[in-house]
């Protein structure tokens, strides 16, 4: 099996925090969000791992080389991004008709079962119910779960069956057929090429599709929903804090890298602190604070700090880019 990961989004909604870093390689829960994901693909039988990267391209290329220097990687560049189709269309070329391929967006966490959806002997795209189902693409399925249309973003309600970003395909021939169609009509939704279109002529064509539920689905593209997803991943983490910081409480469930310095301080509960950071009479609570940040007399909560972030004297919530300064030192 190989899989495609799209990492190629500038990810304006998640500003100031991308505006160094791409959104897939955020901080959360002690990992990058594209690590929770690689993680989560380990017990697959993976082939090659095709990465579509854009936006600062050669950060995701060093981090995977560094951090994941295992994985069989191939980098293919979306230089002008427009849209999941064409990002899919460029992987084309590199997939095997009679090998399946897993479609992960780069922005996705979920509770999913993987290793089955591997086995599936036909087409399956996992769906979620959704109460909003105009901000998504979504499934009219059938009681037993066969797929007959797909619509992206619908404006009238045809479905609650939200696609959650994870596509099994067992007809490579089809999708690359379809995808290649979409190309060179210029079929466009919204002005982009949508995959759900591209899906869509494979089902036009006779290829059966299934819906897949899964247990759980994050899309991290926003503030509110990286704090959501810090707190359902440090609920999942088997790992808890054991080491004892002078004159601190520490409230599961958090993540603190081995190297943090913390003192009369309250940390929790759903705190993620990464490497090199620095916590001097703190209460700090439901946040997410990257590598090497300095925090002192202040209390914070829903925060998300980027790096090497330093806050002395405030009480609140705050969202910063990295090397932001909040009361410097005179």
């Amino acid at each position: 099996m190989k899989v495609i990961l799209p990492v190629a989004g500038v990810g304006t909604r998640l500003r100031p925090l991308t505006l160094h870093l791409p959104k897939c390689l955020l901080p959360v829960a002690g990992n990058t969000i594209i690590g929770h994901i690689l993680d989560a693909l380990s017990n697959l039988p993976v082939s090659e791992y095709i990465f579509v990267t854009g936006y600062q391209a050669e950060k995701v290329e060093d981090y995977i080389h560094r951090v994941y220097s295992h994985l069989n990687a191939r980098f293919v560049l979306q230089e002008n991004p427009q849209g999941l189709g064409e990002a899919i269309h460029l992987c084309a070329e590199f997939l095997k008709d009679d090998e399946p391929v897993l479609i992960i967006l780069g922005d996705t966490l979920f509770d999913a079962d993987l290793l089955s959806l591997s086995h599936a002997s036909s087409n399956v795209l996992c769906t979620r119910v959704v109460q909003d189902p105009s901000r998504f693409g979504v499934a009219v399925a059938t009681p037993d779960g066969r797929i007959s249309r797909l619509v992206e973003k619908p404006q009238n309600y045809v479905s609650n069956q939200a696609l959650v970003g994870i596509y099994f395909l067992q007809d490579v021939v089809s999708l690359r057929k379809s995808l290649e169609t979409l190309m060179q009509l210029n079929m466009r939704t919204r002005g982009e090429f949508q995959l759900t279109d591209a899906l869509q002529l494979m089902i036009d064509e006779g290829s059966e599709f299934y819906s897949g539920q899964i247990r759980g689905w994050l899309d991290c593209g926003k503030h509110d929903a990286l704090l959501e997803s810090n707190r359902l991943l440090l609920s999942r983490a088997k790992a808890q804090v054991r080491k004892s910081y002078p004159g601190s409480t520490i409230i599961e469930p958090c993540y603190i890298a081995e190297n943090v310095e913390i003192s009369n301080s309250i940390i929790g509960p759903n705190v993620s602190l990464h490497e090199g950071c620095n916590l001097q009479t703190v209460m700090l609570r439901d946040s997410v604070v990257a590598a090497n940040c300095y925090l002192d007399n202040s209390s914070l909560e829903r925060s998300i700090l980027g790096e090497s972030v330093t806050v002395r004297r405030f009480h609140g919530s705050l969202n910063l880019g990295d090397y932001s300064e909040i009361n410097p030192e005179d």
